[in-house]
């Protein structure tokens, strides 16, 4: 396959394409394309016959943002349709944000999960009924003294991404999270009593 240099209108975004970066990560890539701008060669957007991505979508857009004329291109000439839409999500495990709407909507999780996602499953019963042992209890108290313990936070898969970038947020600032969440639910219970 060549690599070919054309004109950026010329490469149509693909609107399936279940990948997305946001904000920060987005404006990360705009700046990483604008300093340098020679890895596009070695990385090229791979395109269809119609010249729709199947591969590079957000840094199609980030060229775009960069001000980008030309950009680099691989067309995938012999891929089925349904290898393209495979090539789609293959293409991008690792990277950006997920429109987990639209890959629930079209594929399989099986499916997914083997090409390398982390797809959410549903959480399993636990038994924790050996922690109610009170000798137990005793050495936990004392293996975990001025260590901070966790409790477990559900999120619905929708909100999981953003509660972590809340997370991170605080974290980095040294804010012990814990005791944020501790005291905003004291603050709402002492409303409610």
């Amino acid at each position: 396959m060549d690599i070919k240099e054309v004109k950026i209108n010329s490469v149509k975004a693909n609107k399936d394409n279940p990948r997305i970066i946001k904000d920060d990560k987005f404006r990360k890539l705009v700046k990483s394309i604008e300093e340098f701008p020679e890895m596009l060669k070695l990385r090229p957007i791979v395109v269809n016959n119609d010249m729709v991505v199947l591969g590079g979508n957000m840094r199609l857009k980030a060229c775009k943002e960069a001000g980008l004329k030309n950009v680099h291109i691989i067309k995938a000439e012999d891929l089925t349709e349904e290898q393209q839409k495979q090539f789609i999500v293959k293409d991008n495990v690792g990277f950006g944000q997920w429109d987990w709407d639209m890959l629930a909507n079209e594929w399989h999780p099986e499916e997914l999960s083997d090409w390398g996602l982390d797809v959410w499953q549903p959480e399993t019963d636990v038994d924790y009924s050996i922690l109610d042992d009170e000798d137990l209890s005793d050495e936990l108290d004392q293996m975990t003294d001025d260590v901070k313990k966790a409790i477990q936070v559900p999120f619905e898969a929708s909100d999981y991404e953003s509660a972590m970038e809340i997370f991170k947020f605080w974290r980095e600032r040294g804010a012990y999270v814990g005791y944020m969440i501790m005291q905003f639910l004291k603050n709402e219970k002492e409303k409610i009593q």
